[in-house]
C-alpha cells in the first residue's frame, strides 16, 4: 500500500515538476532575449538572496513541518494540526524580525550583495514575499506529510504561473527597461506568485485538513527544540550557497570581465546551464519530499528493514537514472545550449559539467534520507565542508581561469560531499554497497544502448545533423535503456522473491523438525 502510494505520488509530482521546469527554462530564455543576459544574472542573485532570507524567516518550514508532522502521525496520541500551527507561529516571529532588518539595511544589502546594482527599492519590497512564502512552506510541509502532495504541486504551479504571467506582461509593455525596471518586474512577480499560492493553500487546508487530536500533542517549546537543528543546518547551507553565488560575479570581474559581462556569464550559468543539468532530476526531486516522510516514519518506529530497503532501492534507481541522464547531456549539450538561447558557450558548459550529474542527483536522495533519519548534525557539518571547498576553489581559480574555475568547484565539492553522505547512510542503515550493480552496470548499459541507437539510425540512413534526427535518436536511446532497466529490474525482483520464499520455507522446516 505504502509503496504504491509512493509510486503514484512520485509519478504525479514528476509530471507536474516536469511542466514547471520546462516552463522555467523557456521563461529564462524569454528573459534573456527581451531583457538581456545580465537580467538573468540579477534574477539569479535575487533568487539566491531570497532563498537565504526565506530560510532565515521560516527556518526551512517545509522540511520542519514535513518531518515533525510525519513523526506526529506515527504516534498514537499525536496531533498533526497542532504541529502545523506551531510552525506558522514560529515563522510569523522569524519573518517579522527578518523583514525589519531587510527594510532598515536595504541600501547596504543592495550595494554589497548585488555587486553595486541599484536594487534598494526592490529589496525593501521583499518582506511581503517572505511572509507569504513562510506560511506557504508550513502548509506545503503539512500536505506532504499527510500524503496529499497534489496540493503542494498545484501551489507551486500557481506560484510559477502568476510569476511568469507578470514578467511576460510587464516586459512586453515596457520599451527598453533599465536595471531598476528589471528589479521591479522581478520582485513584483515573485511577491504576487507567493501570495496567490498562499491563498490557494489556505483554501485547500480549510477544505481538506484532518481532525486528528491526540491527548499528548507536541508543545511549542518541543517544536522549537526539534526544529532548531533543522533550521541551523538549512540556514548554514543557504548562507554558504548565497555567499558562493555573490562572489562568483566578483571573481569573474577579477578575471577581466566587466560588470555586465560578469552578470551575463553568471546568468547563463545559473539560468540555463544549472537548470538544464537539474532538468532530468524532476523524478528524483519529486521522490525526495516523500522520502523524508517515509524515512522519518520508519526511523521513528525503529524499522531497520524499511530503512535498508529505502536506501538500497533509492541508491540503485537513482544512479541507474542519473548516469543515463549524464550521458545524454554530454552528447547533446551543445544542441541544448543553442536551443535555450545560451549559444555554444552554454552548450560547452553543459557538456563539461555533465559528468558530475550522478553526484548531484545522489545528493537529492541522500539528503532526504539523512533528514528523515534525523542526522542533522552530520548534514550541517558535511554541507559546511562541501561549501568551504567550493568557495575556496572559486576564490582561487575563477579569477585565473574564469568558467573552468566554477566547474572545478562543482566537481570537487559534489564528489566529496556526496561520497561522505553515501558512506554515512550505508553505515547507519547497514546497507551493503554493490559497485558493479549500481555504477559499472549503468555505465555499460548506457554506452551499449547509445551505440545501438546510432546503428539503428545508420541503418535507416538518418544522420544526427538536425533537430528531428536528434529527437528520434534520443527517443530510441531512451526506449532501449528503459527496456534494459525493466528487464533487469524484473529479474532482480523475481530473484528476491525466490530468495524470500526459500528463507520462509527453511524457517518452516526448522520449526517442523523442532
Amino acid at each position: 500500500m505504502t509503496r504504491n502510494k509512493m509510486l503514484k505520488d512520485t509519478i504525479m509530482l514528476s509530471v507536474m515538476q516536469l511542466m514547471l521546469d520546462s516552463s522555467a527554462l523557456f521563461l529564462n530564455s524569454f528573459i534573456t532575449s527581451h531583457l538581456g543576459a545580465s537580467a538573468i544574472g540579477i534574477l539569479s542573485l535575487m533568487g539566491s538572496f531570497l532563498a537565504l532570507a526565506g530560510i532565515l524567516s521560516n527556518g526551512n518550514a517545509f522540511l520542519c513541518t514535513n518531518r515533525l508532522i510525519s513523526e506526529e502521525i506515527g504516534k498514537k496520541d499525536g496531533n498533526p494540526e497542532r504541529v502545523l500551527f506551531h510552525g506558522i507561529k514560529l515563522c510569523a516571529f522569524l519573518s517579522s524580525i527578518v523583514s525589519v532588518i531587510i527594510f532598515i539595511f536595504a541600501d547596504d544589502i543592495s550595494k554589497k550583495f548585488f555587486s553595486g546594482a541599484d536594487m534598494t527599492a526592490a529589496v525593501r519590497f521583499m518582506p511581503l514575499a517572505l511572509a507569504a512564502g513562510a506560511v506557504s512552506s508550513c502548509i506545503k510541509g503539512y500536505f506532504n506529510a499527510v500524503r496529499k502532495a497534489t496540493f503542494t504541486a498545484v501551489g507551486d504551479i500557481i506560484e510559477f504561473a502568476v510569476r511568469a504571467a507578470i514578467i511576460i506582461t510587464m516586459t512586453l509593455c515596457m520599451d527598453s527597461p533599465d536595471e531598476q525596471d528589471v528589479c521591479r518586474i522581478l520582485i513584483i512577480s515573485i511577491t504576487a506568485g507567493n501570495i496567490f499560492s498562499l491563498v490557494y493553500l489556505i483554501c485547500g487546508y480549510v477544505k481538506f485538513h484532518g481532525r486528528k487530536k491526540g491527548n499528548n500533542p507536541l508543545t511549542f517549546r518541543e517544536y522549537v527544540s526539534a526544529a532548531v537543528p533543522i533550521m541551523g543546518g538549512s540556514i548554514l547551507t543557504s548562507a554558504l550557497s548565497s555567499t558562493n553565488d555573490a562572489i562568483i560575479p566578483m571573481c569573474l570581474r577579477q578575471y577581466g570581465d566587466s560588470v555586465s559581462d560578469a552578470l551575463s556569464l553568471f546568468g547563463i550559468f545559473e539560468a540555463i546551464v544549472i537548470p538544464t543539468l537539474f532538468f532530468p532530476s524532476v523524478v528524483i526531486c519529486s521522490l525526495s519530499g516523500i522520502t523524508v516522510s517515509e524515512s522519518a516514519r520508519a526511523n521513528s518506529a525503529g524499522n531497520t528493514e524499511r530503512l535498508q530497503s529505502l536506501t538500497s532501492r533509492l541508491t540503485e534507481y537513482t544512479l541507474f537514472y542519473a548516469i543515463f541522464a549524464a550521458s545524454v547531456l554530454m552528447k547533446f549539450g551543445e544542441n541544448i545550449g543553442i536551443l535555450l538561447g545560451g549559444g555554444k558557450l552554454a552548450g560547452h558548459m553543459i557538456e563539461f559539467i555533465a559528468p558530475v550529474v550522478p553526484f548531484i542527483y545522489m545528493e537529492i536522495v541522500l539528503e532526504a534520507l539523512i533528514k528523515g533519519m534525523g542526522l542533522q548534525t552530520f548534514s550541517s557539518l558535511n554541507y559546511l565542508a562541501e561549501y568551504v571547498i567550493r568557495i575556496f576553489i572559486v576564490l582561487i581559480f575563477v579569477p585565473k581561469t574564469g568558467f573552468y574555475g566554477i566547474a572545478a568547484s562543482y566537481y570537487a565539492s559534489n564528489i566529496f560531499g556526496n561520497c561522505m553522505r553515501f558512506i554515512k547512510i550505508t553505515r547507519y542503515t547497514k546497507t551493503p554497497f554493490r559497485p558493479l550493480k549500481t555504477i559499472a552496470a549503468p555505465v555499460l548499459y548506457s554506452f551499449l544502448t547509445m551505440n545501438t541507437a546510432e546503428l539503428i539510425l545508420k541503418i535507416f540512413d538518418m544522420q544526427e545533423n538536425n533537430m528531428i534526427s536528434v529527437i528520434i535518436f534520443t527517443a530510441v536511446w531512451v526506449a532501449l535503456y528503459g527496456i534494459v532497466f525493466l528487464v533487469i529490474n524484473n529479474k532482480c525482483h523475481k530473484k528476491s522473491e525466490n530468495k524470500n520464499d526459500f528463507v520462509k520455507n527453511t524457517q518452516m522446516s526448522t520449526r517442523f523438525v523442532s
